[in-house]
């Protein structure tokens, strides 16, 4: 006859054997295909030699609605009538938002998820973003008249996802009207203490980690961006 104490021990020595394998198994179950974003079909060996996997287009009202309606993100996005949620850009959005969904998706997903670097982001687009041209005024003063200019107005009206260019590797709208934030800090700061981020576009910018609204702040090349949105990397495949 075990008794109570040594019964005791030994029910809890299979609970905690329980718990762990229970823990193992939750832990070795994967990515939850549930959160995960559509990433484009091939990875993309950088120059640097290190391979990243970059979601297809840029997260989606739809997408980013799920966070809201879930209590991680404090911003919801709406679209304006006519537009399918789930497939136009979600934009309005500051680095701050973007961390909470960033923070968000990767938990939710049991995946690790970030913002491409700067570096990245433009490696990612050398194909589909031309270089810059020879302003039209050599006037500094004049810069603004150059970028109105050259500008492309069209180009700047908020399209569905797939409206632009896609890259060799299936990466899509990187030449559009969402610039998408990176993680880089304009000041070489570390994210924790940055007040300011680059933002990949049609030409470099730099955001207050605050705006939302490129018309209202920051700097950039030329016109201010014509929407704030983003896309995730990773560099670990889903499967």
């Amino acid at each position: 006859m075990i008794s109570t104490s040594r019964h005791s021990i030994v029910a809890g020595t299979i609970i905690g054997l329980v718990l762990a394998a229970t823990g193992a198994a939750l832990v070795n179950r994967g990515p939850d295909p549930r959160f995960l974003p559509e990433l484009a079909p091939a990875p993309v060996t950088l120059s640097d030699g290190h391979v990243l996997h970059v979601q297809k287009y840029e997260v989606t009202v739809a997408e980013w609605n799920r966070c809201y309606t879930a209590g991680a993100c404090s911003l919801e996005v709406r679209v304006r009538p006519g537009m399918d949620p789930a497939a136009t850009p979600a934009t309005g959005l500051s680095y701050l938002d973007v961390k909470q969904y960033v923070d968000w998706v990767s938990a939710a997903s049991r995946h690790v998820f970030r913002l491409p670097t700067l570096a990245e982001w433009t490696e990612l687009a050398a194909e589909v973003i031309p270089p810059e041209p020879e302003p039209l005024f050599s006037d500094p003063s004049l810069t603004w008249a150059s970028a109105y200019l050259m500008e492309n107005p069209p180009q700047r009206a908020l399209r569905p996802s797939g409206a632009f260019q896609t890259t060799s590797s299936g990466i899509t709208d990187l030449d559009g009207s969402v610039w998408e934030w990176t993680q880089d800090c304009y000041t070489g700061a570390t994210p924790e203490s940055c007040p300011a981020f680059y933002l990949g576009g049609e030409h470099l910018s730099v955001m207050s980690l605050l705006i939302r609204d490129p018309a209202r702040g920051g700097c950039a090349a030329g016109l201010p961006p014509a929407h704030l949105g983003f896309r995730l990397v990773t560099e670990q495949p889903l499967s």
